[in-house]
């Protein structure tokens, strides 16, 4: 009694703490992304125009007109990117449904096919594959992750992928700006504060990937102040040669 007490015990504890992250989830890859984008390319665009040596107030429109162009390409092309990644598993799943109502026996055999060549014995297979395909949508269901790897009830929003890259570019754009905004006068505190965002977003990142922060930070640090060295060189070149 007692071992059966001890074993239910434990299997409560691995249900309980046995949990995995949404990896699905059309939110986190847009947000990610979208926030990294927006300090990178935000910063290097006013850093190239910094370069030019142009006045103050060039640059905090540019950083501006920067944010909001970046911000809505960013939701248009996700929205867009999403929706027709949808639209594509919405045609496949009519395939597989009109499939299941047209030949339900064929599709068991499949299915059944499926499972005995992962190891279940032939009789188990086809009774496994009888009793699931019962429920069409259930068979539905089944046949869309053995066949396709895809989850119909678990699929990305297009709203949440363009609402969540909206608002991270804007607000990772913001950071470069922000020093400008507040009475900055010259340069490196823009690009101080963006560094140090961009730090801070890489080690983000690496709470919900499970790697190293400093690794993970240290590696956006560095991919984000080597694109604003380049353009500020490039916009020095471009500067002295228009001037």
């Amino acid at each position: 009694m007692a071992i059966i007490e001890t074993e239910a015990a434990l299997h409560e504890a691995h249900r309980d703490n046995h949990t995995h992250r949404d990896v699905n989830g059309g939110w986190l890859r847009p947000a990610v992304f979208g926030a990294m984008d927006g300090l990178v390319s935000n910063l290097a665009l006013m850093t190239g125009v910094a370069g030019g040596s142009v006045a103050q107030q060039t640059i905090v429109i540019t950083g501006l007109a920067g944010l909001a162009a970046g911000a809505f390409s960013m939701a248009a092309g996700e929205y867009t990117s999403v929706a027709s990644q949808r639209e594509l598993v919405q045609a496949e799943l009519d395939v597989e449904r009109r499939e299941l109502r047209k030949h339900p026996m064929d599709e068991e055999r499949e299915l059944a096919a499926l499972y005995a060549s992962r190891g279940v014995e032939p009789e188990l297979a086809r009774e496994v594959a009888r009793q699931l395909s019962r429920d069409p949508e259930q068979a539905l269901e089944i046949h869309a992750r053995e066949e396709l790897g895809i989850d119909p009830g678990d699929l990305p929003s297009p709203t949440v992928a363009a609402i969540s890259s909206f608002g991270a570019f804007a607000l990772g754009a913001l950071l470069p700006v922000l020093p400008y905004l507040l009475g900055a006068t010259v340069l490196w505190p823009a690009v101080l504060l963006a560094l140090l965002g961009l730090f801070a977003c890489g080690a983000v990142v690496a709470k919900v990937t499970a790697r190293s922060w400093w690794f993970s930070g240290l590696r956006q640090l560095a991919l984000g102040g080597a694109a604003a060295g380049v353009t500020y060189a490039l916009g020095s070149l471009f500067g002295t040669a228009v001037g």
